[in-house]
């Protein structure tokens, strides 16, 4: 129970660190994530017997999850609280399927973009008929009747 608490700390602290980076100190969000994901590993990797071996295993892996939430641009999603709750759901997500995923490429970033979208489709559900701005993107995607569209 307590590996999980702090898994699923640093999977809440993670994006909101991440976003803090990119957006308030304007590195930009791959420096963000590249930067905040290596210190962490580092640490790890310098110290592998600072906590018991679960937790240097997947500290590092949950934190790179988070950090690829993180790199969300404000414009899609700026509240900080919600960065943490698809942090969490990265975790839940992460912590459940971890096993199927074994061989695979990309799929702690797959379970971070599940995690986001997830998190972006609350207010679809939330409030009766306003047209949210995910929405209003994907039908501006969907029905485009420029000029070249013809």
């Amino acid at each position: 129970m307590y590996n999980f608490l702090i898994l699923f700390a640093v999977s809440f602290i993670s994006p909101i660190i991440t976003f803090y980076v990119n957006e308030e100190l304007r590195q930009g969000p791959v420096r963000a994530s590249a930067l905040l994901s290596l210190l962490v590993a580092l640490l790890f990797y310098c110290f592998p017997n600072m906590l018991d071996s679960y937790l240097t295993k997947n500290i590092p892996v949950v934190f790179i999850g988070g950090s690829f939430i993180g790199m969300v641009s404000y414009r899609i999603l700026s509240n900080y609280f919600l960065m943490g709750i698809a942090g969490l759901l990265f975790c839940l997500i992460y912590l459940n399927t971890s096993k199927f995923f074994t061989g695979y490429g990309g799929a702690v970033g797959t379970t971070s973009a599940i995690a986001l979208l997830a998190v972006l489709s609350i207010p679809v559900f939330t409030k009766k008929r306003r047209l949210t701005n995910g929405m209003m993107l994907l039908r501006k995607t969907l029905f485009r009747t420029g000029k070249g569209d013809k």
